[in-house]
């Protein structure tokens, strides 16, 4: 499937990824700091979100010609990671959108690096921390919501 590249994006200083998926609606995926360290805070992390359909408010321009039936608001997901993380998620990303794709959670790889799932009052679990990144964000006092531990094979249903 074709990716296209912007400049612009929620977080208003990262670029996103788009491409349309085979029922023709339109996808993203956008990596920006969650948190980071600032002069008010200087030894705050910095954690990265990767984020798929998220913020789905965003206008995204399609190409001329191209047919889309607008924007997927069926799937979402956010992936919080340690800087030193994300290279080695991205390939694992691509085989969840095309595991997703294909509605079919068997062809979903392990993950690269263990994770938990947030556990929402309502809605699917599409929230996941790497062990690592939650590790330090409760150090610094910074995580509240409950979280169950989730590695392996065990994703696969969950997250899609």
């Amino acid at each position: 499937m074709p990716v296209n590249i912007s400049g612009t994006s929620y977080s208003s200083n990262s670029p996103i990824a788009s491409w349309m998926d085979n029922r023709r609606r339109l996808n993203y995926v956008n990596i920006y700091a969650y948190i980071a360290p600032d002069e008010f805070i200087p030894l705050r992390p910095f954690i990265l979100r990767l984020a798929i359909n998220k913020s789905a408010l965003q206008v995204m321009m399609v190409k001329k010609g191209q047919v889309c039936r607008g924007l997927n608001l069926l799937w979402d997901f956010e992936l919080t990671v340690l800087p030193r993380e994300i290279l080695d998620f991205l390939p694992w990303i691509v085989n969840l959108v095309e595991a997703h794709e294909k509605g079919s959670p068997l062809l979903l790889q392990s993950p690269p690096h263990p994770f938990e799932l947030n556990l929402p009052a309502v809605g699917l679990c599409n929230d996941p921390w790497t062990e690592k990144a939650r590790l330090l964000t409760k150090n610094q006092g910074l995580c509240e919501s409950p979280s169950v531990n989730v590695l392996g094979d065990e994703t696969r249903a969950i997250l899609l």
